[in-house]
């Protein structure tokens, strides 16, 4: 996503054609036939498509899930869940570009671009069976790719998704394990999440790895257990992600709506998007708790705090040296959040969130001055902490902590937990700050899984699909649905959108039936939020 990779595709595309006589070959004059197609053409758009799509997930409705933000506007989706038939297009559109790169690598003889392909491949389908329980995954793409018509793909259980995911993963690690000096045809520029560095997505590739094996602990503990250790007790063969500069990331370089920080308010003029995002007063109040100085990046202190004052007349709402003074009689029955530095907006409490702390303009184009609004930076295009982020130091860490505890050999807990803290301190600049934070009640080391997954839930802020899916496995953090919430317990899965319902109607209800409904299910039927996949039948989890 950096102007120049443009000159290097159109330089790539010239080098790639210059070779070949018009008058011999059938080739599609108003594009590239994708038999004959430059891998390196292919992959920005498998990279930037992918980071933006994870970004919207855990910047938009599943922080909501996970309760680092509401939205005080058009916010059913996001506080409430009112969620209803939810497409998987982009997910697969994705994995089609990856498909066609993963070929021509191979036709090509480029391991280089094999090992990235298989990661992506991965990474794609995890999200895919993490987001919507089966899928299609074996007989997936062929429609596109191979000349195979397969339309009407049937949809294999997460267990076989996940079991593929791994052996991919484990092949990458070995497509990736030279030196980048012995690999052909990579071209850094396009390479938008590591330059073309073999090494960085090679532990990349493990890193998910011990996502995933992580993922399936709860439903088979053995494998997870076996998988883990062996990468972590072979640590050359196995490189993992331990250091920030090692982070899968991608930067924004804001030329455009396409290219910048998303609900930016350089490109909506409005500032819509970015005016009804506020940051959730569950993690609000947990930052606070923990004296944690991340609340000072991620949000702006309110701008006119609430002073109810018993000793002023009936009738008092003014505001004085920037407060706004209120007699009781003017609050009522109100609940309001009195704090005077951060204000959170509490989780799906009302089908009116903008009117939250008595603001003075609620409905769709409120600006509410009495409920913290996110840090400006958010409203950038582009900046140096504006960053997708698909795995990181402080996740690995805190998932080799997590394992620590079960009581696999993956090294020391309380080293690796204040590890995760520490990593994900300095992401965000406040890394100074670490031994300090590190010392706080709640945040020193007490050897309990409650701490290690509200210490991740808390990193994983703008990614926090990752909170979402350690929530349906352990429960934690203990989330309660708010009041005006569809359902008085958290989601646990997207709904199959209703065109793979209709169109590939045997395959889908064929899945549909390995879904466990729940009290929560209800009207929905099997095709619910609240119906159990695979991974959480039977463990109790996390609810």
């Amino acid at each position: 996503m950096k102007n120049k990779n443009l000159i290097v595709l159109f330089i790539l595309v010239g080098s790639f054609f210059s070779c070949e006589d018009l008058t011999e070959v059938n080739i599609n004059p108003n594009g590239v036939q994708p038999e004959l197609v430059n891998p390196n053409l292919i992959m920005p758009t498998i990279l930037t498509e992918t980071a933006k799509l994870y970004l919207n997930y855990g910047y938009q409705d599943i922080a909501g899930v996970v309760q680092h933000t509401q939205k005080d506007a058009w916010s059913s989706g996001h506080n409430d869940y009112d969620w209803s038939s939810q497409s998987w297009s982009s997910n697969y559109d994705i994995l089609r570009n990856n498909a066609l790169f993963y070929d021509r690598a191979v036709a090509l003889d480029l391991e280089f671009h094999q090992g990235v392909a298989l990661v992506m491949k991965a990474f794609n389908f995890g999200l895919i069976t993490d987001l919507w329980s089966d899928a299609p995954y074996t007989n997936a793409l062929k429609g596109e790719v191979g000349g195979t018509e397969n339309i009407l793909p049937a949809f294999d259980s997460q267990e076989v998704i996940y079991t593929g995911i791994l052996a991919d993963l484990e092949t990458a690690n070995t497509l990736l394990s030279k030196s980048k000096s012995e690999y052909s045809s990579i071209v850094s520029d396009v390479d938008v999440f590591y330059n073309g560095d073999p090494a960085k997505w090679r532990k990349m590739a493990n890193s998910l790895a011990l996502r995933y094996y992580m993922r399936i602990s709860e439903k088979k503990p053995d494998v997870a257990k076996a998988g883990i250790e062996k990468i972590v007790g072979n640590a050359a063969q196995y490189p993992i992600i331990l250091s920030n500069s090692d982070d899968a990331t991608m930067s924004f370089p804001g030329t455009s709506s396409g290219t910048s920080w998303p609900a930016n308010t350089v490109y909506d003029a409005s500032g819509s998007n970015y005016r009804r995002i506020k940051m959730a007063s569950t993690l609000v109040e947990t930052l606070q708790n923990l004296e944690d100085p991340r609340i000072a990046v991620w949000a702006n202190k309110v701008q006119v705090p609430l002073v109810v004052d018993e000793t002023l007349p009936a009738g008092t709402d003014e505001i004085v040296d920037g407060k706004r003074l209120l007699s009781p009689d003017k609050v009522g029955n109100a609940v309001l959040d009195l704090d005077q530095e951060y204000v959170g907006l509490p989780p799906s409490f009302s089908a009116l969130p903008s009117a939250y702390n008595l603001n003075p303009t609620p409905g769709q184009t409120s600006f509410n001055p009495h409920v913290s609004f996110l840090n400006d930076i958010y409203k950038q295009a582009s900046g140096s902490l504006l960053k997708a982020r698909l795995i990181s130091a402080a996740e690995v860490n805190f998932i080799l902590a997590e394992a620590s505890l079960k009581g696999w050999a993956t090294g020391d807990a309380k080293t690796m937990y204040e590890a995760g803290v520490k990593a994900s301190m300095n992401t965000w600049g406040v890394g100074s700050s670490s031994d300090t934070y590190l010392a706080n009640e709640g945040v020193a080391y007490n050897g309990s899984l409650e701490q290690i997954m509200e210490q991740k839930w808390i990193a994983s802020w703008t990614a926090a699909t990752e909170s979402w899916f350690d929530f349906r496995r352990t429960g934690l953090p203990a989330l309660q649905a708010g009041p005006a919430a569809k359902r008085q317990a958290l989601p646990l899965r997207f709904y199959y959108m209703q065109d793979e319902l209709n169109i590939n109607s045997a395959n889908a209800n064929a899945a549909l039936d390995k879904l466990e409904v729940t009290n929560f299910s209800q009207a929905d039927g099997k095709n619910s939020a609240w119906s159990k996949p695979w991974l959480n039948q039977g463990t109790g989890k996390p609810w």
